[in-house]
């Protein structure tokens, strides 16, 4: 509304015949601009924001690091019963803020990213940028959040493409004969784990299944079901030439 004050982050100035000038709320660097404003630590260089990952009115997670080893980063950005980061929660209009510590070494960082969720494991492929990160069967829903929000904003965070499994389906894929179903036919481990819970263990009886109880199963469409049995049976038959 006009003549209403609004704090904002200048993104560009415009000088033309009428300056312009461009504002933004929504910009990662709005956040770190109030944690800047709030934290005295964080203007005199002691504590430092190392990335921030941002949802807009939902969630911001922000990464910080101290300079000090006897200084925690967290706490201060905090402050006191959560005097400090209240400030920047009312002016944000209470999206909410996870802050967490950095760590250099993604596999360590991502336990924090990852937070308020709890992990149990870290599998770590460098060639893909991916970390499979595996979590108590009571956590995995917090872990990946709601719509996938958590996930996606931690994996934004660390800069890492993260796969979240639970232990029930961790421990499944050590299976051989089930993890030759989940590579084969490309299911997610959602999907599989109700083929896994019918007794559809295997190729085998995957094969042996008829479709419609399949869909049924999955609640997968039958024309998806019928493609996915085709491809099966194509590497059956390859696999025994």
């Amino acid at each position: 509304h006009r003549g209403e004050r609004v704090k904002a982050l200048v993104i560009e100035i415009y000088r033309t015949k009428e300056p312009q000038i461009v504002v933004s709320r929504s910009h990662p660097a709005f956040v770190k601009k109030l944690f800047e404003k709030e934290v005295p630590e964080i203007q005199e260089g002691i504590i430092k924001i190392m990335a921030i990952a941002r949802e807009p009115g939902s969630r911001t997670k922000i990464a910080v690091m101290s300079k000090d080893p006897n200084l925690d980063p967290v706490g201060a950005c905090v402050g006191v019963r959560g005097s400090r980061i209240s400030a920047v929660l009312q002016e944000l209009k209470g999206e909410k803020i996870d802050v967490v510590q950095y760590d250099p070494d993604p596999a360590k960082f991502v336990y924090n990213a990852l937070s308020p969720a709890e992990c149990t494991k870290v599998i770590v492929d460098e060639a893909t940028k991916t970390l499979e990160v595996i979590v108590p069967d009571d956590q995995l829903s917090l872990a990946i959040g709601r719509k996938g929000e958590n996930v996606k904003l931690a994996s934004k965070l660390v800069g890492w493409r993260i796969d979240i499994l639970s232990e029930t389906q961790y421990a499944r894929r050590q299976e051989p004969e089930f993890a030759e179903l989940l590579k084969v036919t490309g299911l997610s481990d959602e999907v599989a784990g109700r083929l896994y819970e019918a007794g559809i263990k295997n190729l085998g009886t995957l094969a042996e299944t008829p479709p419609d109880k399949i869909a049924e199963i999955t609640k997968l469409p039958l024309e998806e079901v019928q493609q996915m049995l085709a491809k099966v049976k194509t590497y059956s038959e390859q696999k025994t030439t």
